[in-house]
């Protein structure tokens, strides 16, 4: 299985938001909240109008959480299209885990990125893997990532090698030509032996700096995409 394999199969798993008691308005805004996300959101009332305004996340028919409408109404204020900070608990945002966000554009990307690469800094231990595309896209990134190959976490970056590599740098660096390398954006961090710090946002670039992917923290599918970096290409260079 490849890298879009894998964002393939997330994609067919679509999730269901229902909101039961409130007005359309209501709905309307969390479409458009949910709008670049693999989620359908209807409407439901109950037979007593109890207990209140709610919503629940379900897939395939099965419920997977609930919670009441004000408190993921203030989850989605604070929220900046990232993943969770850690420490809060947001029931539905947090079991929006591998599920598909679609047209984000390099900000929103950008974003979850770096919450992945903080996490890796506080731990200060284990593996980071990111692939950048292209080394023109690395060279932005460089002083980061210099920082990050400095601190205790094992890094390692993948690129298709469009310029000249760098110089001196602190991290492992993988030139590869492959196809899902230049079309992939991706950040995964191992946990650093903790398993409820493993992380990982997975993307495919569909359309011109236009992503297609999901973020997760699930062991076993950020275990996968770690080994399925290390077994493809190894260590290059040094």
């Amino acid at each position: 299985m490849s890298l879009s394999e894998l964002v393939s199969g997330v994609e067919r798993h679509e999730k269901t938001l229902t909101v039961f008691n409130a007005d359309e308005p209501v709905a309307a805004d969390l479409r458009d909240r949910f709008a670049n996300r693999n989620v359908t959101v209807r409407t439901e009332r109950t037979a007593s109008g109890r207990p209140g305004e709610f919503v629940t996340l379900s897939e395939d028919g099965d419920v997977l959480t609930a919670t009441d409408l004000s408190s993921l109404r203030e989850s989605l204020d604070g929220d900046r299209g990232a993943p969770p900070v850690d420490g809060l608990y947001r029931p539905i945002l947090d079991s929006l885990d591998e599920t598909m966000f679609t047209s984000w554009d390099i900000e929103q990307m950008v974003t979850a990125s770096r919450e992945i690469e903080d996490r890796a800094l506080r731990v200060d231990a284990g593996e980071l893997h990111a692939g950048f595309q292209t080394l023109s896209t690395l060279r932005g990134e460089r002083e980061r990532y210099d920082h990050l190959g400095e601190s205790g976490v094992e890094v390692h970056a993948y690129a298709v090698p469009d310029v000249d590599p760098p110089g001196d740098h602190t991290f492992t660096l993988h030139l590869e030509r492959a196809e899902e390398i230049a079309n992939s954006w991706f950040v995964a961090f191992d946990g650093g032996g903790d398993p409820a710090q493993k992380c990982a946002l997975l993307a495919e670039e569909r359309e011109p700096r236009t992503f297609y992917g999901f973020w997760t923290y699930d062991g076993t599918t950020v275990d996968w995409i770690v080994d399925h970096l290390r077994t493809t290409y190894g260590f290059l260079e040094q």
